[in-house]
């Protein structure tokens, strides 16, 4: 049997591709997109996901953060101007937010000027409450 050329797309992997980037700057993980495919009667295995997944972040499509030993996805698109950022995660429903802001930064600057040490933002996130549900409880 040939093996396929490494570019290969499947139109799984199309659609898989472009579900993400429906969302724009937002992260998904595998079971969310297994989900979302499985509302749209259209079924993808959870196999073929994390297969494409890892070819697409490999490529430079997309970003994948390991938080807490679980992975999320984000499209990149393979441009180097998508800027790595810090993470807040709510530990009460989950949501995962972009804290992309000057006093982050000069934090990253700081720790890297004053105490020689470069921070890993696609492993760097806050835990804590999001506004929607401190303004729930």
């Amino acid at each position: 049997m040939a093996k396929r050329p490494e570019n290969y797309r499947t139109r799984q992997g199309q659609c898989i591709l472009d579900y993400i980037k429906s969302l724009g700057d937002g992260h998904v993980t595998v079971t969310q997109i297994v989900r979302h495919f499985e509302d749209t009667q259209e079924f993808i295995s959870q196999t073929t996901v994390y297969r494409h997944l890892e070819k697409l972040a490999a490529g430079g499509m997309l970003r994948k953060y390991v938080l807490s030993g679980s992975a999320c996805y984000q499209y990149a698109g393979g441009k180097a101007d998508r800027r790595e950022h810090f993470h807040l995660k709510c530990e009460s429903c989950g949501a995962l937010i972009h804290a992309d802001c000057d006093f982050l930064d000069k934090i990253e600057r700081h720790l890297l000027k004053r105490h020689n040490f470069q921070v890993n933002l696609l492993k760097t996130v806050f835990y804590g409450t999001c506004k929607k549900c401190l303004a729930g409880a």
